[in-house]
């Protein structure tokens, strides 16, 4: 790893001991999930991004899915029992979770929302997800997040 910083999600993981491998890469907030899984040379069915909806309820939701993917917010919707959830709006990101776009991860957020990771990361052996800011990224076992934060894995992207 080239840069020594470590994020608040790298600092929650060796604070409950879970392994996990760091990883950087330059590029900014605008660079596509699809490109950062070429940059770091990964499958981007194995790298995930980090999305923030609001239900109809005005409950916030967390959905972790491969960068290649978009959200099915209908497949959403029903996998955490609401009606109809939407994406938040950018502005309300930082202020709601304590990450950028860019740099959401599930894992240190300010408060712990109900999170829903697509199904498909149990297919693999690690994921990689941002380590909490743009140009960090942590690979590590989907079963070893559940060590960290609660989630259920459920079918949620538009087929």
């Amino acid at each position: 790893m080239d840069k020594k910083e470590k994020t608040n999600v790298m600092r929650v993981l060796e604070q409950k001991k879970v392994s996990y491998t760091p990883h950087t890469y330059t590029q900014d907030a605008t660079t596509p999930g699809d490109e950062i899984a070429r940059i770091l040379g990964e499958d981007p069915k194995r790298v995930f991004k980090t999305l923030v909806t609001k239900g109809k309820t005005g409950t916030n939701y967390v959905f972790v899915i491969p960068v290649e993917c978009e959200l099915d917010l209908k497949k959403a919707a029903k996998a955490v029992g609401e009606k109809s959830i939407e994406m938040i709006k950018q502005k309300e990101l930082l202020p709601l979770t304590g990450y950028v776009h860019g740099g959401c991860s599930p894992i240190g957020m300010k408060k712990q929302f109900a999170t829903v990771i697509h199904e498909t990361a149990m297919n693999y052996d690690t994921i990689f997800f941002s380590a909490g800011k743009v140009g960090y990224q942590v690979e590590m076992a989907p079963g070893d997040v559940a060590k960290v934060i609660r989630f259920e894995l459920h079918d949620v992207v538009s087929n």
